[in-house]
């Protein structure tokens, strides 16, 4: 194994089991001794994967105390690798209403400045996009790359740089979310579909408040989907 393979497996693993509690907040981690036996890495490798964490805002090194866990207020929520473990030890409902309430706050808007910029090469990819998303053979994992591609594009047709980039930070709880609010049902994947069209046809008629309502309605009930999965067990 190589330095940057078993300095990534060493971040993963701790920073995994840090999000999963492992490691609660205020917890001391194992000793670089034992950490490096555990891991079969050099000390190098190890501190590197420290700062890493450190970096992510999940742990602090003190001296002669060792490195601590961080309380999670300083934990980097825009970090992809954060996000991705977060969905990967499984996400609660405090998480999920959270994420949503960060969506609420800038999609709408960005489909209302999109109703006002969109060119019409935007918005024939737009709908070209949601369409895509009524495809009855999309697994979760398909549905979620679609919806993915869909909300970035409102987003880039927006013309805001900003919302662009919040975006792009936040796009591995978007994917965790959207595989999570696949309809259990294949057939559903037109109903899907018709709600992202009518963001669209918003759009398209330069309609700035029907396009942030439709933006809205699409959040809260991909909200609600995932709430009931979580329920359900899923």
């Amino acid at each position: 194994m190589n330095t940057r393979t078993s300095h990534a497996q060493v971040v993963n693993e701790l920073g995994r089991a840090i999000i999963a509690g492992e490691y609660p907040v205020g917890a001391t981690l194992p000793g670089d001794a034992e950490l490096a036996a555990r891991f079969k890495v050099s000390r190098t490798v190890l501190r590197e994967a420290m700062k890493t964490l450190a970096a992510k805002g999940l742990v602090v090194p003190r001296a002669r105390i060792g490195t601590r866990v961080t309380p999670n207020t300083q934990w980097n929520l825009f970090d992809s690798d954060i996000l991705t473990w977060y969905f990967a030890v499984g996400i609660n409902e405090d998480f999920l209403l959270h994420l949503s309430e960060v969506r609420l706050a800038f999609e709408p808007h960005a489909a209302a400045l999109a109703a006002r910029h969109a060119t019409e090469a935007d918005i024939s990819q737009m709908m070209r996009l949601a369409v895509a998303m009524g495809d009855a053979e999309h697994t979760a994992e398909s549905l979620a790359v679609a919806d993915l591609k869909f909300h970035l594009s409102v987003l880039e047709a927006s013309r805001n740089p900003f919302l662009r980039t919040v975006g792009s930070l936040i796009e591995a709880a978007l994917v965790g979310a959207f595989k999570l609010s696949s309809p259990a049902d294949r057939g559903k994947t037109g109903d899907v579909a018709a709600t992202h069209i009518r963001i669209v046809e918003e759009i398209d008629r330069r309609d700035e408040d029907g396009a942030r309502r439709a933006m809205e309605n699409v959040i809260k009930v991909g909200r609600e989907r995932v709430v009931q999965a979580l329920r359900d067990g899923k």
